[in-house]
């Protein structure tokens, strides 16, 4: 069995340096009474060592808690008096580093402590938490712990990561700086401009490339201050502009790819689509222009221009697009039994899918059928749907998909060739040495068919040349950029859009 004091130095192994000399239990309370050891302690002035004592004082810190109780050291420490007569410190209180620092009320490891909660969960939420753990403070001063936390070193990197996120969005937006490779935060500026990007590159020389999405004030600011860095376009930004180009050429032909399932029934919509169109291309035959078009149809210049962009009217009637409901297993039921009763009152036909387990409600009946989703031969199949098709690797798809897709690309020369162009540039994405020759050669052969949508994708790629270049071939990526992104939308939510920016940046980098 050990001695009192043997369990002493172990409980409070943290507090070595001092000499303990009792502890009393108050209940939720356990206080601690030490006094620093005797010896000499250097000057913070002159640095000479002296014992000579000109006072006594006891400072009052807290400790981290024990047995869930909040700990308090009284501690004895010594006012010294510098023998140096020309000393500019002629008296001062000894400080134990480690253990009890200038002017704080709390001990080192419990600082350290407390700071990795508040790093974490900043404010209110530090605070609640911390109070679980008998280490209660307010949330005032858990953001002034937080805002003492100092902040890592700031170290140019080779290879840089920029974009920007919102701090309120369509208002006011901040930047976000990370080293691409280690994916280390550097730095946040406010704002998205390029007038701030360009004044940091400057203060900060030694960048060698960027990574940065199609921002073009970022390429600007890019390309005035560090003109021989090489710029990569990302990757994941070149794809998504890819399918949403993809996505608009399937919708404009969805009138011939909706055949393989039943045919799209013709409408109202339908004959008004025909209508504008000839309307449309009339006019521009007499050599009128896009605008004043617009101006005698009494249509948007946006809709003139889609109209007058399409050879032939078809391309725009869409699909129509319906969500699954409860009565889709029901229809060859509620077929048959129109067909052989056209009369057929609606609750009779809801009272017998109900016998067949059918669990919805009688007005998404009616919707149903008023709908004319009984009847109607509308293919089930939506443009986001075969688009996705498309997009997917083949390996990843399962037969039925596979032969799905094969007969919706066979539906009209244009989806046999929007198939043919999507899958070499998928394979670009994947970054090697030839992929600029490739792509080059991949645009020529874009521009050589009939699909408008996916030639505006050409030439957006023109725009930022060199920067999807770098992409296709080099293996940097803004990958990590969007990671910290997502992070720093944690942040916003845990703070509840209340931290100011100076708070909001020093959680970023801290993290």
């Amino acid at each position: 069995m050990c001695d009192v004091d043997h369990l002493v130095s172990v409980v409070f192994s943290g507090l070595a340096p001092l000499v303990i000399e009792g502890v009393t239990d108050e209940g939720g309370l356990i206080r601690v009474w030490a006094r620093t050891p005797c010896g000499p302690v250097a000057c913070p002035g002159c640095g000479t060592g002296t014992s000579r004592v000109h006072a006594y004082q006891k400072r009052v810190v807290a400790d981290v808690p024990l047995d869930a109780r909040r700990v308090r050291i009284v501690v004895g420490v010594r006012r010294l008096k510098c023998t140096v007569v020309q000393c500019v410190r002629q008296t001062f209180r000894e400080q134990l580093p480690g253990v009890l620092e200038r002017y704080q009320r709390r001990t080192s490891r419990l600082a350290g402590q407390i700071g990795a909660v508040v790093r974490e969960l900043a404010g209110r939420a530090g605070s609640r938490a911390l109070s679980v753990l008998a280490m209660g403070v307010s949330r005032h001063t858990a953001v002034r712990l937080l805002l003492r936390l100092p902040l890592p070193e700031l170290r140019i990197p080779r290879v840089l990561g920029v974009d920007d996120f919102a701090l309120r969005r369509r208002h006011r937006y901040a930047t976000i700086l990370i080293d691409a490779e280690t994916r280390r935060r550097v730095d946040v500026l406010p704002g998205r401009g390029a007038d701030a990007l360009e004044a940091w590159l400057r203060k900060h020389p030694g960048v060698e490339i960027v990574c940065r999405d199609g921002s073009g004030a970022y390429a600007e600011a890019i390309r005035r201050a560090l003109p021989d860095a090489v710029q990569v376009g990302d990757r994941w930004h070149i794809f998504h502009n890819l399918a949403e180009a993809v996505l608009k050429e399937v919708a404009a032909h969805s009138a011939c790819w909706a055949k393989v399932g039943p045919p799209i029934r013709e409408g109202k919509r339908a004959a008004t689509t025909l209508q504008r169109w000839q309307q449309v291309r009339d006019l521009l035959d007499r050599g009128v222009g896009l605008l004043e078009c617009a101006r005698r149809l009494n249509l948007a210049l946006n809709t003139v221009k889609r109209y007058a962009r399409v050879p032939e009217p078809e391309r725009l009637i869409r699909a129509p697009q319906y969500r699954p409901t409860l009565v889709d297993p029901y229809r060859d039921h509620l077929r048959r039994r129109r067909a052989e009763e056209p009369a057929v009152p609606v609750l009779q036909l809801l009272e017998e899918i109900k016998a067949l387990g059918y669990t919805g409600s009688q007005n998404l009946l009616y919707r149903y059928i008023t709908q004319g989703r009984v009847e109607a031969e509308r293919s089930s199949l939506s443009p986001r749907r075969v688009s996705r098709l498309l997009l997917s690797r083949p390996e990843g798809l399962s037969d039925k998909d596979r032969s799905l897709l094969g007969e919706l690309t066979a539906a009209c020369p244009q989806m046999t060739a929007l198939a043919d162009c999507v899958r070499p540039f998928a394979d670009l994405l994947t970054p090697r040495a030839g992929n600029a020759e490739r792509l080059q050669q991949w645009t020529t052969a874009v521009r050589a068919v009939d699909l408008p949508h996916l030639q505006a994708f050409t030439r957006g790629l023109d725009f930022d040349k060199n920067a999807v270049r770098a992409a296709l071939t080099l293996p940097f990526h803004n990958g990590g950029t969007e990671g910290v992104n997502t992070k720093t939308k944690r942040i916003m939510r845990q703070m509840h859009g209340r931290a100011g920016f100076d708070l909001l940046r020093h959680r970023i980098l801290l993290g």
